[in-house]
C-alpha cells in the first residue's frame, strides 16, 4: 500500500476529482472555460488541492511542486477575471485559454512526478526526482502540453475569424 498520511490522501482525491471537470471542459469546448459549470468545478477543485498541498512535506520543506502551487493560485484568477482586465485588452481569450492550460500543467507535473515515483508498489517506474526514465515523461507531457496550447489557440483565432467575418 502507498504511504500517505490523512491529508495526502484527502490532497490526492482532491487533485485527481479536479482533473475530471479540466478534461470534460476541454473536450467539450476546446478549452478549460472559467465561466463554464466545469471550469467553475476545476478552479474550486484546484485551488482546494494547492492548498492542501501545502502542509504536506515529505522533505521537511518546501518543494517545488509547493511553488508550482503558488503559480497555480495566481494564474487561476488572472485567467478568471481575463476579460476584465485591462492590460490583456483585446487579447483576452488567448491569455486565459494559455493560463488556463497551464495551470492543469502545472498540476499534473506533481501528480506524475509522485505516481511514477510510488508505483509499482515495491519498484517505482522512477527511481526519484532525478531519475532520467520520469525526465523522459515530464518532457512527453510538455511537448503534449505545447501541442494541446497551439490546437487551443488555433481554434480560438479561428473561431474569432468567423465570428469577425458574419
Amino acid at each position: 500500500m502507498i504511504h500517505l498520511t490523512t491529508l495526502g490522501y484527502i490532497h490526492t482525491i482532491i487533485g485527481v476529482l479536479a482533473l475530471i471537470p479540466a478534461f470534460i471542459s476541454l473536450f467539450s469546448f476546446g478549452a478549460i472555460a472559467p465561466q463554464k459549470r466545469a471550469g467553475k468545478i476545476y478552479i474550486l477543485l484546484t485551488v482546494l488541492a494547492c492548498l492542501t498541498s501545502f502542509p504536506i512535506m515529505r522533505s521537511g520543506h518546501l518543494s517545488a511542486g509547493h511553488f508550482l502551487a503558488i503559480m497555480i493560485l495566481v494564474m487561476l484568477p488572472l485567467a478568471y477575471y481575463a476579460p476584465s482586465i485591462k492590460l490583456f485588452g483585446q487579447k483576452w481569450q488567448y491569455i486565459q485559454v494559455v493560463l488556463m492550460s497551464l495551470t492543469l500543467f502545472f498540476s499534473l507535473i506533481p501528480a506524475f512526478v509522485e505516481t511514477l515515483t510510488r508505483v509499482p508498489l515495491g519498484h517505482p517506474f522512477a527511481a526519484g526526482q532525478e531519475d532520467p526514465a520520469l525526465k523522459s515523461v515530464l518532457g512527453v507531457l510538455a511537448l503534449v502540453f505545447v501541442v494541446g496550447i497551439c490546437y487551443q489557440l488555433y481554434r480560438l483565432r479561428t473561431q474569432n475569424r468567423g465570428l469577425q467575418s458574419v
